[in-house]
């Protein structure tokens, strides 16, 4: 049975340490003169010189695929408030997507813990990855949201072993519907993150 393509960005499952994660997440502000749509699921990097104003909340943009780009966290949950505080508003708890074109300033709850693993698909077009692929590093390969969540994966044409890959294959999510090639999904831990150095692969 060949594996399902619908790619949704990076998930998170689980801690370094094999404890499953707890959904704890940090806020961050999306600016409203920011012109990347990001969506749940998505990479973000920190947005220099453009943290909140009054809250002191930092700010975060679109990460950028590829070697050398560290990547801060991953979008959990997207709000925003028609009076500009960093809160979601229970009028409208389905968004999770932050357009491109902004009209206010939009918050997001991010998993920027770099001991934190998640699933994300390999989305590449080269060779799908095989068991020989576990334990290098690969890079991130952007993909357009389909309206809800994520259209990034991972790019099985980046695999290596350089210690500024942005992730590291840990290994096949083992479920029924999921087995080597296209489409398959993986469990990665961001190698080249803001808030840790990356290792090679091996």
């Amino acid at each position: 049975m060949a594996n399902i393509n619908s790619p949704s960005g990076l998930a998170p499952v689980q801690y370094h340490n094999g404890n499953p994660w707890n959904g704890a997440g940090r806020m961050y502000i999306i600016p409203q003169a920011d012109t990347n749509a990001i969506a749940v699921g998505d990479p973000v990097a920190t947005s220099s010189g453009n943290a909140d104003t009054v809250l002191g909340i930092p700010a975060v943009t679109l990460a950028t695929a590829g070697s050398g780009n560290a990547i801060r966290g991953v979008v959990l949950a997207i709000g925003t408030n028609a009076d500009g505080g960093p809160f979601i508003d229970p009028r409208n708890l389905t968004l999770t997507v932050a357009p491109a074109t902004k009209t206010v300033p939009y918050y997001a709850l991010i998993c920027d813990d770099p001991d934190v693993i998640f699933e994300v698909q390999d989305i590449g077009t080269s060779t799908a990855l095989a068991s020989t692929d576990i334990s290098k590093n690969i890079n991130l390969k952007s993909g357009v949201n389909n309206g809800f969540v994520s259209g990034w994966g991972i790019d099985n044409g980046s695999k290596g072993t350089g210690a500024t890959l942005q992730c590291h294959l840990f290994g096949l999510v083992r479920r029924i519907d999921n087995a080597f090639g296209a489409n398959a999904k993986y469990l990665v831990l961001i190698n080249n993150h803001e808030l840790g150095a990356g290792v090679a692969g091996v």
